[in-house]
């Protein structure tokens, strides 16, 4: 199992970053999938989660109107479309299945998001 997440930078404040995230190692077209973020010393929270087929999303309430994820089954891929960002969505960014993050084993590198103000 593997992710590789990309995509993240410095942005300032009320700017747009796309992220991306490559998944690979397991039947990804029949997985709910989620982009997660942590900032040190907190855990790692869900923020955007997307079903198998790509029909239905949800979003933390942070982030619900600003954010946009989707997916390409064909290609294995997840991404995550951030507009209007605050300094708050300073994180680092990953991708995994829909799951408590306690509960899973294997992750990816992630990617930073900085937003400056």
């Amino acid at each position: 199992v593997q992710f590789v997440e990309s995509g993240g930078g410095l942005v300032q404040s009320g700017g747009s970053l796309t992220l991306s995230c490559a998944a690979s190692g397991f039947p990804f077209s029949t997985y709910a999938m989620s982009w997660y973020r942590q900032v040190p010393g907190k855990e790692r929270l869900s923020v955007a989660t997307i079903t198998s087929g790509g029909g239905s999303t949800n979003y933390a309430d942070s982030v619900k109107g600003r954010f946009t994820i989707s997916r390409d089954n064909a290609k294995n891929m997840v991404y995550l479309q951030m507009n209007s960002l605050k300094t708050e969505d300073t994180a680092v960014y990953y991708c995994n299945e829909v799951r408590n993050p306690r509960a899973i084993k294997y992750w990816g590198q992630g990617t930073q998001v900085t937003v400056s103000a």
